[in-house]
């Protein structure tokens, strides 16, 4: 036979969403039991008594009930959770989503064609601009490789929710709206919103159904630039997505009211592609220390931005790039395929354009302007010092950890992940005395709209080895006996975890049950070991392994007194972003991340002299 006549055809990006497995409901008696072991750690013997005769009287009264009343809602729902989860995680949530649930991140570029220079801003962000929407048309022709692990599909779902997408506010609860489509579903929007000096323009980035070339954008953009360029601000209305949520969606009630243009400005930011800012800031940042442009990235000029949009990408006026994305319509994940397929293309061409200068006779971008009174003027003022007190008050540092990384932890037959975990751990039981919540992102994507898991990194067999490292008197055989228990531990949870065995959003279920049923809120949710350990939103050390690439990402602490610590494995080298309150007087992110690089030696040397 041929060789080319036995080749299957390409697979397609959402060919497997139908074959895809459900989310299972875990046992009742397994969640319960590993629960009783993550709260251990936090608790006297009394307390854990106390634990104890509460997840027991649960588990043989009320619990029972809640159980058959999600398996029973499992039994009609492909994933019995994903709607409680965007409702609960994101779209409930009251406090301003821009700062606090937002994630952002600083654009690998720098390492290699495109150093930080001026002059270069259209030009490298007319290229950035042009390979993003390569993308969205991988993804609209539906010729993105389905993503796997191994040789098991994950669901892809979520990445139609990366392009003209977009949440919009409510008085009690948010809503998504998303306007994406595949070709095979229908015509999908496809301009795109530039944001310069507080104004807003938009443009289509496909003419004669061709997409604009690097040259073509570039002409545009200038004409954004040369409109902005020493001409007052504009509005600014933006700043209004940094609000209180419920406060933002009463204005945006009130603009739509003032003039009905306003309403279709606001439908042609919806549904955009994304959105592109151009920043006149110049967030210097190198391989090593990242920290000026993740700082802009999360916490810059609200202006220019719009916090609910799935994907606003960045271009900084130094010829650097940054991103923010809202939460609620996907993960991280999403964000990461994205920017490592830009950096490799970027790579590829050596940040150059190579194709035809030819500039087609395209419509010239317009101007978005909002009818403003009084009251939205102020509205805007408002929203703009609340925000930019929040972002004085977030401390945010992204280093490179340089003396060595997967490679060296690879060879020691230990699981990279787990190690930077254990690490970060020691670091924060060295400057805090005592245990911290911690939470790790565990991926549940092999599952129908699967999405995340808890994984609690804090284990019994974790803090047993980070006391034995902190008694002097400790021999290495025993420190490395407890380091090699927690490891197994941790390994095996994250595997129960992304298989859909974790308890964290099992026991978030029979808590909405009870709610749903307005039954009143079982003990178990009451007790103080409960959100000691992290339940409820509660973690001190929120974290996430954001890969493997050169995708690096930052979001805020869950809690005040706490962290955000997120971070990429490369070869080498491991490159951490740590944010926390300047507020609170006993965190520190630059502590933290230099106690982090102190425990990374101590456990290589651990598990390097233990081998002699």
């Amino acid at each position: 036979m041929d060789n080319h006549l036995s080749k299957a055809p390409p697979e397609t990006t959402f060919q497997h969403q139908d074959a895809l497995p459900s989310l299972p409901v875990p046992s009742l008696e397994t969640s319960l039991s590993k629960y009783l072991n993550a709260v251990r750690p936090f608790a006297s013997e009394e307390e854990f008594k106390a634990t104890l005769d509460i997840v027991n009287t649960f588990q043989e009264g009320v619990g029972q009930e809640l159980q058959q009343k999600l398996l029973q809602k499992a039994r009609t729902n492909r994933n019995w959770l994903e709607e409680w989860w965007l409702d609960v995680a994101y779209l409930e949530v009251r406090i301003p989503s821009q700062l606090n649930v937002n994630f952002a991140g600083p654009g690998p570029y720098l390492e290699h064609c495109w150093l930080p220079e001026e002059g270069t801003q259209l030009q490298r962000a007319s290229i950035n601009t042009w390979l993003t929407i390569q993308y969205w048309n991988l993804i609209r022709t539906e010729r993105l490789h389905p993503q796997k692990d191994g040789k098991l599909p994950l669901d892809m779902d979520q990445f139609r929710m990366l392009f003209c997408t977009c949440k919009v506010p409510g008085v009690k609860k948010d809503t998504i709206r998303n306007y994406f489509k595949t070709e095979s579903e229908g015509p999908c929007p496809s301009h795109l919103v530039v944001m310069c000096r507080g104004r807003m323009f938009t443009f289509d980035a496909v003419c004669d159904g061709q997409i604009l070339t690097p040259p073509e954008i570039f002409r545009q953009l200038s004409y954004v630039k040369e409109c902005c360029e020493g001409e007052p601000e504009g509005d600014g209305v933006s700043a209004l997505t940094s609000e209180e949520r419920s406060r933002w969606a009463q204005t945006r009630e009130h603009l739509i009211s003032i003039d009905p243009h306003n309403s279709n400005i606001l439908e042609t930011i919806q549904s955009s592609l994304f959105v592109l800012s151009l920043d006149e800031t110049k967030p210097y940042s190198s391989p090593v220390n990242y920290t000026n442009i993740t700082r802009a990235a999360l916490t810059g000029d609200p202006t220019i931005r719009w916090g609910d949009k799935s994907y606003n990408s960045l271009s900084f006026a130094d010829g650097t790039f940054g991103t923010t994305c809202d939460h609620a319509p996907y993960d991280g994940m999403v964000l990461v395929s994205l920017c490592w397929y830009l950096d490799q293309q970027i790579k590829a061409t050596e940040g150059k354009w190579k194709g035809s200068e030819a500039v087609r006779a395209v419509h010239r971008p317009e101007e978005l302007v909002f009818t403003v009174d009084e009251k939205v003027r102020s509205d805007i003022r408002h929203a703009k010092q609340q925000y930019l007190e929040t972002a004085q008050d977030l401390q945010i540092v992204c280093y490179a950890f340089t003396a060595f990384g997967k490679d060296a932890i690879k060879q020691k037959k230990l699981h990279p992940d787990t190690f930077v975990q254990l690490a970060k751990q020691l670091a924060f039981q060295r400057m805090h005395k005592r245990p911290g919540s911690c939470y790790e992102t565990a991926m549940t994507r092999k599952f129908y709209h699967g999405r995340t898991e808890t994984m609690r990194p804090c284990t019994q067999e974790a803090v047993n080895w980070c006391k034995a490292m902190m008694v002097p008197s400790c021999d290495a055989g025993s420190r490395r006996k407890a380091m090699l228990a927690a490891f197994n531990t941790h390994n095996n949870l994250m595997a129960e975890a992304q298989d859909g065995q974790g308890f964290d959003r099992h026991l978030l279920g029979l808590y909405l049950i009870a709610r749903e049923e307005g039954l009143p809120t079982p003990d178990l949710f009451m007790d103080p070991l409960y959100s000691l350990s992290g339940g409820g939103g509660n973690f001190v050390l929120s974290s996430s392994l954001v890969g493997y690439t050169t995708v690096l990402g930052a979001a805020a602490p869950m809690v005040h007194h706490g962290y955000g610590f997120f971070y990429r494995i490369r070869d080498d080298r491991i490159v951490v972003s740590v944010s926390a309150w300047n507020s609170c007087r006993e965190t520190d992110a630059a502590t933290l991340f230099n106690n982090f690089s102190s425990s990374m030696h101590e456990m290589l040397h651990l598990a390097t002299t233990s081998q002699l």
